[in-house]
């Protein structure tokens, strides 16, 4: 028994002298490694330092120029009187210091990370003089870059993953900044980024931020951790309304805020496929400005969204369950984009029931300056399914229903609706130049009540604008799927899909700017107008007949059916009113329809025979007097309006670019008119429709 002991005792001191030999072992090997690498580091990094300046001087063109540069420690290293020069060009950046230092277990597995990093009198300039700037490198292609990684073979989730990862290597533990500078100039002047002392601190940091000395004042605080890859950074600003530098210059853009906040607070990865990324942002009193996107000051006084993005192989898309706040107003929308094998966006709003005064009450102020002081009880809910193929856009999907059913309008806002029931001036605009004031009204001799314009006028124009205006809520939903699938074609905004409700409320009550957000203003405003029911069908198609453009300040049916062919609107035929209809869309083109004979010309027969068929099919014709060729040989304009006879030339008092535009607009109208047709009576034979 004592023998087993003493050999029990005798293994366990032979495993402790295996274990002590062979850590001893490994410790001198990593000394020896140390030790020789301390002796050749110098030379080390001479040569990274060789082989830096040659990359830059090749692939960007820039001249890499240091005072003095040698190991600080194990390993840091301090780089003293640095200065980047791009060739022919102003000097981009110097610094009396720069230090940083390498995390030293990272890089024993090849990994680079930054553990810490001083600069200290650090002036970074970017000049732009006429087409050429000291930044033109940044956009430079490198040439024959044998080491680029073919992005196609990877999947989404590993792209987005190596740009996280990336990030936070550069990004220190420590960080000291003494007297940091970042300018900017070109013709417009010079703005300059001043931090006088910046710190992290094993994470944290707070970091006070100068625009031209005093103008403005920013603070940078929160805290960042690159291990954990998390961050959260809170800017506030001691300065009320101060503007964000260089985007007024650059953009047009005026934007400030009293604070502005963002967490990263996870990055969790599921394999090389799966990546999921959880944060949030939040803001108080932002304010912008940009004349395209509103005519006044965007106010959003606060808000917020948190949840995240996931990431796979081929698609990306929120986390279910990220929610978007803005005052008392909350929303979880659902967006994804799909890359492979179709590039497909889907987009999806589920509401369930709210508060209507909650949505309208989040609506910027500013944005939707019509709606300013819109008073509404009861609930809604909205549905809306949205998806594209972007590369096939005509297979668009989109859905969207609205129960508005307990809504109820108790004040109208600046955009009075009510109002339109009673005489009212409308202001006629030539795009953005006011033309001149119109009563709508009896007391104007030119005002024509519904019931005395000819009936054939009224049904080529609803059959040509809006076929569907005395069923449907304001809103056509396929007109709205065209519209959307040919601006994604275009790659801009090209067509509006308007209903005559819309056309009315553009002219009436809103501004003259094409973009997004007027669009998103008129759709409201149409459908509070058809939802209220305030205003009946037959006066707004009367308000519509009376203000609408008709040609070069012509106004209103009457002075329309006067200015063309010397008639009251009653007495209005069925090619006069094919003709009247079809210029709508261009009013201002309604001349170059006539030759110098005063018979319209031949490309708009077209016109005459699409919309007199869907007429005739629809019987709205029957008691009508309806010539040949509904009437488009006897079609004939004032004698004094007539251009005059050409001398050699095609006749027309359009230039080609309004005849290009003019064929293009009736190409996609044509196929709007084909699917309107195809909805009222089933397909339609071409030849039968010839």
């Amino acid at each position: 028994m004592v023998k087993e002991r003493f050999k029990r005792l005798d293994f366990s001191f032979l495993k402790k002298r295996w274990f002590l030999i062979s850590s001893g072992s490994i410790i001198a090997i990593l000394m020896i490694g140390l030790f020789w690498g301390l002796s050749v580091r110098g030379k080390m990094l001479d040569q990274a330092v060789v082989k830096v300046k040659k990359n830059l001087k090749e692939d960007y063109q820039l001249d890499l120029r240091i005072g003095s540069y040698d190991f600080a420690g194990l390993t840091t290293v301090e780089f003293q009187k640095v200065r980047v020069v791009p060739d022919s060009a102003d000097q981009l950046a110097a610094m009396d210091k720069f230090k940083v230092s390498i995390k030293l277990f990272p890089l024993i597995s090849g990994t680079i990370k930054i553990g810490s990093l001083e600069m200290e009198n650090a002036d970074i300039s970017l000049v732009k003089e006429d087409s050429t700037s000291n930044y033109d490198f940044l956009f430079r292609k490198k040439a024959n870059d044998s080491t680029k990684v073919d992005s196609s073979s990877r999947t989404l989730a590993e792209t987005v993953d190596g740009l996280i990862k990336q990030v936070f290597l550069k990004v220190p533990s420590d960080l000291s900044l003494n007297n940091v500078n970042l300018s900017y100039q070109d013709s417009s002047g010079r703005q300059i980024v001043r931090i006088p002392v910046g710190e992290i601190n094993n994470g944290d940091y707070d970091v006070d931020v100068f625009l031209n000395e005093q103008d403005a004042k920013w603070n940078f605080s929160g805290e960042v951790d690159p291990d954990r890859q998390t961050l959260s950074v809170k800017i506030t600003s001691d300065n009320k309304d101060a503007e964000l530098p260089f985007l007024r210059k650059k953009f047009g853009l005026r934007v400030s805020f009293d604070e502005l906040s963002f967490h990263l607070d996870d990055v969790s990865r599921k394999g090389k496929d799966v990546l999921e990324v959880l944060g949030g942002w939040s803001t108080k009193n932002l304010k912008v400005f940009q004349r395209r996107l509103s005519a006044e000051q965007i106010i959003l006084p606060a808000a917020s969204a948190l949840g995240g993005f996931h990431v796979s192989e081929n698609t990306v898309q929120l986390v279910e369950g990220t929610k978007v706040q803005v005052k008392d107003f909350t929303f979880e929308p659902l967006v994804k984009f799909t890359r492979k094998p179709k590039k497909l966006l889907s987009l999806a709003v589920h509401t369930g029931k709210f508060k209507a005064q909650n949505f309208f009450d989040a609506i910027p102020k500013g944005l939707f300056d019509q709606l300013d002081g819109l008073q509404v009880d009861g609930d809604i809910q909205y549905d809306m399914d949205f998806e594209v193929d972007l590369n096939d856009p005509d297979q668009l999907k989109f859905n969207s229903k609205i129960d508005d059913s307990s809504l109820k309008i108790v004040k109208w806002g600046r955009a009075d609706i009510a109002a339109l029931n009673q005489p009212f001036i409308y202001e006629a605009y030539n795009d953005t130049t006011k033309m001149r004031d119109i009563m709508v009204g009896p007391s104007n001799p030119q005002f024509t009540p519904l019931n005395q314009i000819s009936s054939i006028l009224k049904k080529t124009v609803l059959n040509t604008e809006d076929p569907f205006f005395y069923k449907h809520k304001g809103f056509e939903l396929e007109a709205f799927q065209l519209s959307i699938v040919t601006n994604i074609k275009e790659k801009k905004f090209k067509r509006g899909a308007s209903t005559i409700s819309m056309q009315l409320v553009k002219n009436v009550f809103l501004n003259r700017n094409k973009t997004m957000m007027r669009k998103f203003e008129e759709i409201l405003l149409v459908w509070l107008m058809e939802q209220s029911g305030q205003v009946s069908k037959d006066r707004l198609l009367e308000i519509y007949l009376n203000v609408i453009e008709w040609g070069k300040n012509v106004y209103g049916i009457s002075e329309a059916s006067n200015y063309y062919f010397g008639k009251k609107p009653s007495e209005i035929t069925i090619g006069e009113s094919l003709f009247l209809s079809s210029i709508i869309p261009r009013p201002k083109t309604g001349l170059s329809s006539f030759d110098y004979t005063g018979h319209l010309k031949p490309w708009v027969l077209r016109h005459f025979n699409t919309y007199g068929y869907i007429m005739n099919k629809m019987q709205q014709l029957d008691n009508e007097n309806v010539p040949a060729n509904y009437g488009f040989y006897q079609v004939e304009l004032l004698p004094n309006l007539r251009p005059p006879r050409p001398k050699g030339i095609v006749d027309t008092s359009a230039s080609f670019d309004d005849i290009k535009d003019m064929a293009e607009e009736m190409d996609m109208e044509e196929q709007l008119r084909r699917s309107i047709r195809e909805r009222l009576f089933g397909p339609i034979e071409k030849k039968e429709e010839n």
